[in-house]
């Protein structure tokens, strides 16, 4: 019986689950909050710092996280955990007010959060090695201003679709487009040994140049608005398919999906750009080793669709790699943007005074990418939101990401 029931030693993975669960102390809180959040240049006058603009800020991050949409929700967090926020804020003049929190976000700079989240995914991020990562513009349908004459605010991201973590974002200035805002947007994170997934607003010459300078793989759509290199493309694959690619080397995978009452069959070819006998303006393309066809069947209850799309990629002639990267680059619509607009209600908030919509957005992504890196509660998006807004002790929890060296 007694060797029936001895303790067994933990194995690795059990320790690692237990350091997971392991509560944060309020001191190592403390310490790891103020490596962030200490010396942030303030942007008001002296005569009105009531409020630590740490406080603030932590404030912000905390309540967003447990479902907080604007800056009254903001101060009703904060009135209703003061007593815990206490215990590691410091509040000279307890909870600041709903407008505190607007003048504050409405003046500062986006680029010292931006910074801070660079900062903070040094410390939590693993190596993007390998990692599949898609930028893609959102607009922030709420944030326009009809009276002052103020479009929507449209931002570029950049998702880590393995990790679950936003990257960095980047705003399109207005009279601009995606076109300008990728290559600051590829200039502020680190991609080296990723693969990086565009559409087609992004397949430019000098965004290719950047992607490989920083020593990084892409594979990027091809469409129309490269029309002599599109029908180039287009003309190649319908004769070689008709010919069933007699004579030309190519990489073929079939793969078969069913799920939300349809059924989907994807088709990748992939070629080198050696077999099309040279593309126009080819060497502008650096890196350039593959095209890859893709076609979509799906089946509806009701109808059939078939969908050709092209890419360009700097990948080997392999078409179950090219395709699983294809595949992936849409992650970032139903992991970040889907969830940012109905768990975090983004195209709902009307927070739209100058820096707050941009500073507003970026909290959002540090707090989706917070509640994202909490695994131990096998739950979704909102009911883990939910928890950390009722349970002082699992908020605790997801703040241990920011803790992680």
């Amino acid at each position: 019986m007694k060797k029936g029931f001895a303790p067994v030693s933990p194995t690795q993975k059990s320790k690692k689950q237990n350091n997971r669960t392991q509560p944060i102390s309020v001191e190592h809180l403390q310490a790891s909050l103020s490596t962030y959040f200490d010396n942030i240049q303030d942007p008001r006058v002296d005569r009105t710092k009531q409020h630590l603009l740490k406080d603030i800020l932590i404030i912000t991050i905390l309540a967003v996280i447990a479902g907080a949409d604007g800056w009254e929700d903001i101060e009703n967090y904060g009135l209703s955990k003061q007593e815990w926020l206490e215990e590691f804020l410091e509040l000279p003049n307890g909870i600041p007010s709903d407008d505190t929190f607007r003048r504050v976000f409405e003046k500062l700079d986006p680029k010292i959060l931006e910074e801070k989240l660079s900062q903070w995914l040094q410390k939590i991020m693993g190596s993007v090695s390998s990692e599949i990562i898609p930028i893609d513009g959102k607009s922030l349908r709420g944030s326009y201003d009809r009276e002052k004459g103020l479009k929507n605010l449209h931002l570029v991201t950049a998702w880590a679709s393995e990790q679950r973590l936003v990257l960095g974002q980047v705003k399109v200035e207005d009279h601009s487009n995606e076109i300008t805002a990728i290559p600051a947007l590829l200039e502020l994170i680190d991609i080296t040994g990723a693969i990086i997934t565009i559409d087609a607003m992004g397949t430019q010459t000098e965004i290719v140049r950047l992607i490989r300078q920083k020593k990084a793989d892409y594979v990027l759509t091809l469409k129309s608005n490269h029309p002599t290199l599109y029908n180039q493309v287009k003309d190649w694959f319908n004769i070689a398919r008709t010919q069933k690619f007699m004579g030309i080397e190519v990489s073929y995978d079939s793969r078969t999906e069913k799920e939300h009452h349809r059924i989907e069959t994807r088709k990748v070819w992939a070629v080198s750009v050696a077999s099309l006998g040279g593309l126009y303006k080819q060497e502008q393309w650096a890196g350039l080793r593959t095209i890859v066809m893709v076609e979509r069947i799906r089946h509806l209850w009701n109808k059939t669709t078939r969908e050709v799309h092209f890419y360009l990629s700097s990948l080997p002639v392999d078409a179950p790699i090219n395709g699983r990267v294809i595949r992936q680059h849409w992650s970032i619509e139903n992991q970040m943007h889907w969830s940012l607009d109905v768990t975090f209600n983004e195209d709902k908030c009307r927070i739209r005074s100058l820096n707050s919509p941009q500073n507003f957005a970026l909290v959002r992504r540090m707090a989706l990418n917070a509640v994202n890196q909490e695994t131990t509660l096998k739950r979704s998006l909102r009911q883990k939101r939910k928890r950390a807004a009722m349970n002082n002790d699992y908020m605790m929890q997801i703040l241990k990401c920011f803790c992680q060296a």
